[in-house]
């Protein structure tokens, strides 16, 4: 059957796996991150591990390592700055992942064209070896299960941290669970999408099932089934359009979206016409 023919090529099913893989963690982040208003930051992040990658390759280190490092580095920066001064999280955000992402520019402008620069910025989908997938996996199965067995906790953390101090939880360690989860998925989507479009799967997910339900659980369950589904529609279009599949799953997603708002559009508007006057 013509539909299933990218499934003869070896390199389309090792594509549509790790597109899988990634799927779901970044769509339970993504929930989390819209709830919280912590969109920018999965920006951030993934745009913060480029010198951390640069580094690792001059140093010899695996390149996760260093994009995990670099993660963590400016979640921590963006923190305690924010405690520390009184410049809003947004602006402190730009400012640290503008700076961090420059400096890794310069980092690989001056050690040459050792390090290709290109698959760190928009992926390579097409070109992942059974040990990127195993790691992508084991990265995804762990920030999946961290976020499953705490959803609870995480869902008051993000509607109201204060609440969720008072009756006990451990804040701190949920704030920064979050945000090494984040790092962490950025490190697993460096292989599929890169940096640059890695934030498409931390926002739109959370956004567009934010759209269509107001039920957590029906939130998580919605952004994992859209993610998973636009992850592979992309790869798949990619293979008979001639395009390259990270845009692709971002156009794919960015299409859910609108669908998404014109549908909750039009049935604000039916009910608000249903009201009796």
């Amino acid at each position: 059957m013509i539909l299933f023919a990218p499934l003869d090529y070896g390199f389309m099913r090792e594509a549509f796996v790790i597109a899988a893989i990634i799927a779901v963690p970044a769509a339970l982040l993504s929930c989390f991150l819209v709830l919280k208003g912590w969109s920018l930051m999965g920006d951030a992040i993934s745009h913060a591990v480029l010198p951390g990658v640069v580094l690792a390759h001059l140093l010899g280190w695996p390149l996760v390592i260093g994009a995990f490092a670099a993660g963590m580095g400016c979640a921590l920066a963006a923190g305690f700055l924010q405690e520390n001064s009184r410049v809003k999280q947004d602006t402190i955000l730009g400012v640290v992942m503008s700076g961090m992402f420059a400096g890794g520019i310069v980092l690989y402008v001056a050690i040459g064209p050792e390090v290709d620069l290109f698959h760190i910025l928009f992926g390579n989908i097409f070109g992942v070896s059974p040990e990127q997938i195993l790691r992508t996996g084991l990265i995804a199965l762990l920030v999946s299960g961290g976020i499953l067995m705490n959803w609870r906790a995480l869902t008051l953390y993000s509607f109201d941290p204060v609440q969720a101090r008072v009756i006990g939880l451990p804040v701190r360690w949920l704030h920064y669970g979050l945000l090494a989860a984040i790092s962490l998925t950025v490190v697993a989507m460096l292989t599929a999408v890169g940096i640059i479009l890695a934030v498409g799967l931390l926002i739109a997910p959370g956004a567009i099932a934010f759209l269509v339900t107001r039920r957590m659980q029906a939130m998580l369950a919605v952004a994992s089934a859209v993610s998973l589904v636009s992850c592979l529609a992309g790869v798949w279009l990619s293979f008979w359009i001639d395009s390259a599949p990270a845009p692709t799953i971002v156009l794919v997603l960015t299409g859910f979206f609108v669908a998404a708002f014109v549908w909750r559009q039009v049935r604000t508007r039916r009910a608000t016409a249903g009201q009796p006057a």
